[in-house]
């Protein structure tokens, strides 16, 4: 998965912020696993009282609790914590159109994308065997570069299958996992 859940821009902060600004710990509690919950809410009543003893004091006890939620959310996924990630990291160019499309209430333009990169590297794919398939039959190396080829084109193609038919493509999570935010 791209940068995202563990960015200082990402969701989960963003919830942890809202959280904080509306003294609601639920805005953030969706993101995390309710076994983590107990936690979450400890580290959130002493980030509200550390904030209290000013803005060095506040920004400290916030970046904590922030960190912890995020920590938590990726021990949810079963994903290492390897700290927060600063703002502005690349998501790669899916995940601003999903989260468009979750905001628009319509998928469409993620939708057609996704199907133009899978077809666009499918058929590089496949002109990549056609091409190998017209080896001289003497020419061993050429004939075990062609089934190198076959052999890419038909795994890439079962497993592509395999990713869209029986897996959620994020953590191992399938559908129905811990919250709306695998991420």
């Amino acid at each position: 998965m791209p940068p995202h859940c563990d960015t200082r821009d990402g969701p989960v902060v963003k919830a942890a912020k809202r959280a904080l600004e509306t003294g609601n710990l639920n805005h953030v509690l969706i993101w995390i696993p309710e076994e983590s919950e107990k936690e979450l809410k400890e580290v959130f009543a002493r980030t509200l009282r550390a904030r209290k003893a000013g803005k060095d004091a506040q920004e400290v006890a916030d970046d904590w609790f922030f960190e912890t939620a995020i920590r938590l959310h990726r021990a949810g996924e079963g994903a290492p914590y390897t700290g927060m990630k600063p703002a502005g990291l690349s998501e790669g160019p899916v995940v601003p159109k999903a989260e468009k499309a979750i905001g628009t209430g319509d998928p469409r333009e993620t939708i057609g994308f996704i199907l133009r990169t899978v077809e666009e590297d499918l058929s590089r794919r496949f002109h990549h065997v056609m091409e190998k398939k017209k080896f001289d039959v003497d020419d061993v190396a050429a004939g075990r570069e062609y089934i190198a080829a076959f052999i890419g084109w038909v795994v890439y193609s079962h497993h592509l299958y395999m990713g869209i038919a029986g897996g959620d493509g994020h953590g191992g999570h399938a559908a129905g996992g811990h919250g709306p935010g695998h991420g």
